[in-house]
């Protein structure tokens, strides 16, 4: 069998640009994503056609000769990407929420364990955070090298010829089916494992192991390929139906399995009916014609390089107009054709890897891997220094980090403990080498979600000054009295607060102070997106809405109540101003155009008012039935009385990070107002 079969590259073309489709605009190919299983299918026949005719060799010979070419196949363009990517990300792309994870992602790209990284993390494949990761689309390599080092465990005794061919194949297709089995029973309780592990898509490559070994058992018992001619030609467009059903179809809910067999039963079809076939078929002409076969040719550059394009475009010009869409897939194709000329075609052709020992290739190989990795990480390391970001270089300004000393006081620094609990954790922040104040000032422990440790610069600056500590009891978006309660009924939020409540128990004494720090307003917009703002205003103001808060007011009554007899002090944190963009996002003159950026820095103060006024009113009664409780109100001070409009920045310095947590100048802008209200009780709106 031909170890080049150029029909082939036209299914990678198909695969490739139906992958680029797709991450362009979902809506244009719902299940444009299915090209991977495509890829996935090809890249286990043509790792078999390629070693399939070796002559019989030991376990490590087969191995050696399997991964050399391999590496040389794979690791020079990837390596290079990463590396590129890696820097194109630290000069451009700020640290926050939305960008965590993507050192991580990318460097574990080099090693094949992306996947692992991405199904760790939380965020699925289909989520649209994922959407800003530059090295989401390594997770396929990952699948594939993993796969990889399986491969010739199995196969090598195909090369040893005679009767351990047909026992190799018999092992494939048990492990065929054992991953398909798995695959199915994962998918029903962890999605997103089962669209990222190894096993769980080890099927679809074993598949086209599967149908190789099958054709070449075939073929050795004297059935000619070209056999039947005419129904195998009707079979092959049959097939390339199936697989355009599955690229039209494709659910991301039913994936690995069944979602992806369209895919894999019709690749592996046309794989099949298509060997041997006469180059005047009109299908082989269709998939060998010159400029689909180009596109083939360059389809595993095209699929490295295009990912990042359209991220970084996201972060920064914005991938939602014509212009810039186009823009995007033009210098997908310029780059991925300067990788497949420059860098995957010459070391292919270089005959120094052909000549020299399977070891020394696979030796030089991981020193490759090492160095790209070790590079990288020093990249990520000097991103402060690398990026052109302003977000980046008034990072003082922006990240809600607060000053750990104090500056009129040589010593005097404030730390941060943490302490676990039943389920989750808390931090105590602490001075350290200060001074006594005279006067003890309250113990302040504060409650919620992403909000409440979005006040750690307020914190911090609360300890130094006056010696009390702070507790805090946070876990991101899980409010606490955030008076909706779907939030709060989550497992894992209900768990973390019964387990800070009970600690608040043993801890809170007469005289210190309970904030209640939460986002109690539906978001206009998130870091990645702005949200419907019908749908907002029925999240605040739907008749199920109110019913919500009705019910919410009564179970912070009775969730407050123990705490305040006990002497604590409960204050309510009123809900600050929320704007239709993210600030860091919308700080650079490159991303103006921006589509998040669009709707500007300010909001009008009127509207505001009126989505804050059923939780001013919820806070109200809750005070009149606990006299211990009264309301802090940042609003007042970000958004001052006699504004229109309420600003992300006043003087060109942000008061928020993104659109609703405070940036670290915002915090600053507060303390006054924080310091009072944690000392002294403030009256009720």
């Amino acid at each position: 069998m031909h170890s080049y079969l150029p029909y082939v590259d036209g299914l990678r073309a198909l695969a490739v640009l139906a992958v680029l489709v797709y991450h362009l605009e979902p809506t244009w190919l719902a299940g444009g994503f299915a090209g991977v299983d495509i890829f996935f299918v090809i890249s286990g026949f043509i790792v078999s056609v390629s070693v399939g005719a070796r002559p019989a060799s030991g376990l490590l010979r087969f191995a050696g000769f399997f991964y050399a070419r391999r590496m040389v196949r794979i690791l020079p363009a990837l390596v290079v990407c990463l590396l590129v990517t890696t820097l194109a990300t630290a000069v451009l792309v700020p640290p926050a929420w939305l960008s965590d994870g993507i050192a991580r992602t990318g460097l574990a790209a080099f090693f094949g364990l992306s996947n692992w990284v991405l199904e760790q993390s939380g965020r699925d494949y289909f989520s649209p955070a994922a959407e800003f990761n530059p090295f989401t689309h390594t997770w396929s390599l990952g699948v594939e090298e993993q796969f990889y080092f399986v491969f010739p465990l199995v196969f090598f005794l195909w090369s040893l010829g005679g009767t351990r061919r047909l026992r190799s194949a018999w092992m494939f297709a048990f492990l065929l089916l054992a991953s398909l089995g798995y695959s199915a029973w994962l998918g029903s309780v962890d999605r997103s494992g089962a669209f990222y592990q190894m096993a769980s898509r080890f099927w679809q490559l074993a598949a086209g192991v599967v149908l190789y070994q099958w054709m070449a058992l075939r073929s050795q018992s004297g059935v000619a390929p070209s056999a039947h001619a005419v129904p195998k030609a009707l079979a092959a467009w049959a097939s390339l139906g199936l697989v355009v059903y599955g690229l039209l179809t494709s659910q991301p809910q039913n994936y690995a399995f069944p979602g992806a067999l369209p895919a894999v039963l019709g690749t592996l079809g046309l794989l099949g009916c298509l060997y041997g076939a006469s180059p005047s078929q009109p299908l082989v002409r269709l998939l060998t014609w010159r400029p689909i076969v180009w596109v083939g040719r360059i389809s595993y550059s095209l699929y490295l390089w295009h990912w990042p394009v359209y991220v970084l475009l996201r972060w920064t010009v914005g991938l939602d107009g014509p212009e810039t869409r186009t823009a995007a897939v033009v210098l997908s194709f310029v780059l991925a054709t300067l990788s497949w000329r420059f860098v995957e075609t010459p070391l292919r052709q270089w005959h120094l890897p052909r000549q020299a020992p399977r070891r020394a290739v696979v030796a030089a190989g991981l020193v490759c891997v090492l160095l790209g990795a070790g590079l990288a990480s020093l990249i990520e390391q000097q991103q402060p220094r690398l990026s052109i970001s302003t977000v980046v270089h008034n990072a003082s300004d922006w990240y809600p980090h607060g000053a750990d000393t104090d500056a009129l006081a040589p010593g005097c620094t404030v730390q941060a403990r943490q302490q676990a609990l039943e389920y989750g954790y808390f931090v105590v922040y602490e001075r350290f080498g200060c001074a006594a104040v005279k006067g003890g000032a309250p113990r302040v422990f504060a409650i919620g979600d992403s909000h409440a440790m979005g006040y750690a610069p307020l914190f911090k600056a609360y300890v130094l000054r006056t010696g009390a500590p702070v507790f805090v009891y946070a876990n991101g978006g899980c409010p606490f009295v955030g008076l909706r309660p779907h939030l709060e009924s989550a497992p894992h939020c209900s768990q973390s607060q019964t387990a800070a409540l009970a600690d608040l128990r043993t801890r809170l004494a007469p005289g210190d102070v309970l904030l209640l720090a939460s986002l109690r307003l539906p978001r206009f917009s998130d870091q990645w997106v702005r949200f419907d703002e019908q749908q907002v205003y029925e999240a605040m103001f739907s008749a199920q809405a109110m019913r919500e808060r009705i019910g919410a007011q009564e179970a912070a009554v009775a969730a407050l109540a123990p705490l305040a007899a006990r002497g604590a002090r409960i204050v309510l944190e009123g809900p600050k101003p929320l704007f239709r963009a993210p600030p860091y996002r919308c700080a650079e003159t490159y991303n103006q155009r921006n589509a998040i950026c669009q709707p500007g820095m300010s909001m009008e103060r009127e509207l505001l008012e009126r989505y804050r006024m059923p939780v001013l009113e919820v806070f109200k009664n809750i005070a009149s039935r606990l006299p211990q409780v009264s309301v802090w109100d940042p609003f007042a001070v970000l958004c001052p009385v006699g504004q229109d409009r309420c600003e992300a920045f006043v003087k060109g310095r942000p008061l928020f990070f993104d659109a609703d947590h405070l940036s670290n100048h915002g915090n600053a802008y507060l303390l006054p107002s924080f310091l009072q209200a944690m000392t002294t009780p403030r009256s009720v709106p």
